[in-house]
């Protein structure tokens, strides 16, 4: 028996077909982003965020208070040792929290300071929340390409899989 290795060059969907004598078997590839977040369209606190079409964050308004902002939350897609990274407004944080099944935290929160962490035991969900860090909140018209992935290196940004996660207002 020989092995036979394939690697996806883009997220998307399709088939690959084998023969071997006169048996055929088709089998379904998926593909999935390296960038496990789930966000989308989200509005509170005085900040709205639209998803551009490249997969990026647009986010404007002004917070209503300082650590007030943006989150979404969604089943946590892994375990294991994850690193966050990305581009920021000035004035604007972002981070991740693990949540268990009562919507718990558990452990700390990842943010670019610690930006490498294992996802704690008992972790089912993840929090993602942009909120302002200004103790006297500012106009905000920017980007962010936020990336969560499987391991302690950095890739290039890629669009999360999920970018239709209708997210809400957030207090830290």
């Amino acid at each position: 028996m020989g092995a036979l290795s394939i690697t996806g060059i883009k997220p998307g969907s399709t088939s690959l077909k084998l023969t071997a004598g006169k048996i055929t078997k088709t089998v379904p590839i998926t593909v999935l982003s390296r960038n496990l977040l789930s966000y989308g369209p989200a509005e509170g606190s005085g900040l709205t965020a639209t998803v551009n079409t490249d997969g990026s964050l647009h986010v404007t308004g002004t917070a209503t208070g300082q650590w007030r902002g943006l989150s979404w939350t969604f089943p946590c897609p892994v375990q294991g040792t994850v690193k966050l990274s990305g581009t920021s407004i000035a004035g604007l944080s972002f981070s991740i929290k693990c949540l268990d099944a009562k919507g718990q935290q558990l452990g700390d929160q990842m943010n670019l300071g610690n930006s490498v962490m294992a996802i704690p035991a008992g972790t089912v969900s993840l929090f993602l929340n942009v909120i302002s860090n200004e103790a006297t909140p500012t106009a905000k018209d920017g980007d962010l390409r936020i990336q969560l992935e499987y391991g302690t290196t950095a890739h290039e940004w890629m669009r999360p899989d999920n970018t239709s996660l209708k997210g809400g207002g957030a207090m830290n």
